[in-house]
Formats: structure tokens, sequence, C-alpha cells
């Protein structure tokens, strides 16, 4: 946060005294945001800020530009069908305390030693492969301590599990912080603590790589991601493959036949709710599993879409115990494969009346066991296409 402010105030001041009078920091942030969030201050109150001491100028200036971007995040987030219940601001863990009583614990353990001035933590101790600072020579405490202390509150409200989400660039860090939390001293329970360690995307368009966002010229945000492509697409696209790294084809993403797979599922949704309606105008409703046939059901294609219908319980169960929600697009791809080879292989109109309610009764459970899996990945499942 303090780079943030640093970053905006550079930019401010560059637009009072001229871009050549004024150096911006190498590690800043250099995205046409902040050149914004600075035009955004300076037309709300001009200079009026050019002579304040440059701490309480950055302290000004996140403080005016920090809920205007954390807004805009839950906006595009919200667009994407993502609600958060509650945002956490780190400042709370060290306005509180929480973060000095957390460092004071594994102190009191003996898990630290002063080293160079620091405060170090014994982690090699814990299983980890190197310790690590929780208090720097300046009294500042470290990112490291505020995840331990951050850790250490989730755990201690009682949940029974809790996951992390995290960049490919964080793999040793999770493996460090999993150590770190079985200190006793702690007194939470570690294993409770899960991380998820995401993989890159490389964004493709006719086999060309895009790298180049309209905005800032580094990167493709998500909102510009949604303003080519669906968010169904979009969210399809992205949990097939999690933990992987992904080629996401913007170009496969927006068309609109059997090989783009989320269009591919959707149509059997949709192929399926229309013929319901259609039989349903001829006399001929949805019966109940207890009304039908079922061993009238004994052509081969009937017998592999029932198969896969009937492994929908234990994905599902598979996916959440792997933190894998790419099963359920791999199952639901497969579920509609099966559905279309059974709709061209088996009439339905037209058949005596116990096959027709058979099948028809089979293909509605087929759409419930879609419209499941497209829910359970916040894809729509239309009903017409």
């Amino acid at each position: 946060m303090e780079l943030f402010g640093r970053s905006i105030s550079a930019r401010y001041m560059q637009i009072c005294l001229g871009e050549d009078q004024v150096v911006f920091p190498e590690d800043g942030y250099h995205g046409d945001d902040i050149r914004d969030l600075a035009a955004l201050i300076y037309g709300g109150g001009g200079d009026k800020f050019k002579d304040l001491p440059e701490g309480e100028r950055i302290e000004e200036f996140t403080a005016i530009a920090l809920p205007r971007n954390i807004a805009k995040m839950k906006e595009h987030l919200e667009r994407y069908r993502i609600n958060f219940d509650e945002w956490f601001h780190e400042s709370k863990l060290h306005s509180s305390g929480y973060v000095a009583e957390t460092v004071k614990l594994l102190e009191n353990g003996g898990l630290t030693y002063d080293k160079d001035g620091a405060v170090w933590l014994r982690n090699m101790d814990l299983g980890a492969d190197k310790d690590e600072v929780l208090r720097k020579a300046n009294g500042f405490y470290t990112y490291y301590a505020v995840d331990i202390a951050y850790h250490r509150d989730k755990l201690e409200r009682g949940f029974d599990k809790v996951i992390d989400v995290w960049g490919a660039d964080h793999h040793g860090h999770a493996i460090r912080m999993k150590a770190s939390m079985s200190a006793p001293a702690l007194g939470v329970d570690g294993d409770k603590l899960d991380f998820l360690i995401m993989q890159m995307v490389r964004l493709t368009r006719d086999g060309e790589t895009v790298k180049v966002s309209k905005r800032t010229g580094k990167a493709l945000t998500l909102s510009d991601l949604l303003d080519e492509i669906s968010v169904d697409a979009c969210r399809f696209f992205f949990n097939a493959r999690p933990d992987s790294h992904l080629e996401f084809d913007l170009g496969l993403a927006v068309r609109q036949d059997s090989e783009n797979p989320v269009y591919y599922v959707q149509y059997a949704h949709a192929r399926i709710c229309s013929l319901i309606t259609m039989l349903a105008s001829e006399g001929y409703n949805v019966p109940r599993y207890s009304e039908i046939d079922a061993a009238l059901l004994m052509t081969e294609t009937e017998l592999e879409l029932i198969k896969q219908i009937s492994l929908l319980p234990e994905e599902i169960k598979l996916a959440a115990r792997d933190y894998d929600p790419s099963r359920i697009n791999k199952y639901v791809i497969e579920l509609a494969a099966r559905f279309h080879r059974f709709y061209n292989a088996c009439r339905i109109k037209g058949e005596e009346s116990g096959l027709l309610s058979a099948r028809l009764k089979l293909a509605d459970s087929a759409r419930v066991a879609i419209g499941i899996c497209l829910e359970l990945l916040g894809v729509t499942a239309p009903e017409k296409m």
C-alpha cells in the first residue's frame, strides 16, 4: 500500500511540476490506472496536496484511492459472478495489535532468535527449508509475520478448513507457511490449512499470443477479457485446468459450434428443454420414475447415457475432495456427448407410449445432471439457444 500511494504521489507531482521534474520510482506501479488516479485527485483538488510532506501526501492519496480500487474490484468480480462475504484489511491486524501478539507467542514458545537486529522464526525446526524474518531491524513486521497472524486469526475462528488460493510463484512460500502454522505456540491446528497453487494463463487468438491490454499495455484484465467473451465461456475455460498451465483460446471461446465445449454442453441442455416443451404441447409430460419401464432402455447409447448420469454423485465428491473443478468440466462434456449420441440414435417422438415415456425421462435426467454441473461451475443453463 505504501508503494501504491507513493506511485500515485509521483504521478500527481508530475502533473503539478512536469514529468521531467519528478523521478518516478523504479519499483512503482507503472500502469495507466495510477495515472488515472493521480489525474482524478488533481482534478478534484488541484495542487493543494503539492506542498504536503511526502509521507502525509502518500497517506492521503492511499486513503482516497484504495476504496475506489476495491469498489472497482468488487464490480469486476460481481460481473464474473463472484461475491466475497468479507473484505479483510491487513491494516486491521496491525492496528489491533494482533501481529505483535502473534510474534510474541512465537517468542515465548522459544521459536525465535535475534540476528542483525531482526527477529527470526526458527522455521527449519518446524520442518521448513529455511528460517524467516518476522520483525526487521527497523521494527517493522514482515509480510511473513502478517501471514502467520492472518492464518492464526482464521483458524481461531473455528473453521473446519481454510483454503488459500495463491499464484504459481508462491509454491515454496506455501510449504513454509504450512510448517509455520504447525507451531504449538500458536495454539491452532495447522493441518486445517490447505493451499491451492494456480498456474499462469496464456491467451491466444488465431494461434497468436495476446500480450497487450488496451489500457495498461502490459496485462489483460478480467474486465477486458469479459468485454470480448461471455462470462459463461470465461468461467468454463478457467475451471477446465486450474492447477496447470492453461492456454485460453479467445477465438474458440466465442465460437457457436461443437468445437467450443461450453457451447456444446449448453446446447445439449437447451436441446432437451426444447424437446420437453415440444412433447408437452402434444400431451406427453415428463413422467415420474415410478411411471416408466426402465427395462425398455436397452440400446448401447441409452445404457451409456444412464451410466454417465449415474457417475455424477461420485464425480462431485472427488472434485470436492481433490479441489479439482476440472473433473466437473470433463464429466459434463462427456455427458453432453453421450446425450447427443443417444438423441441421434434413439427416436423419442412417434415411439409407442411406453418407450417414449422411458426415453423422455432419460433425456430429462440428463438435463438435470447437466444443469447441476453448470450450476456448480457458475455457468448458466439456457433453455433456448
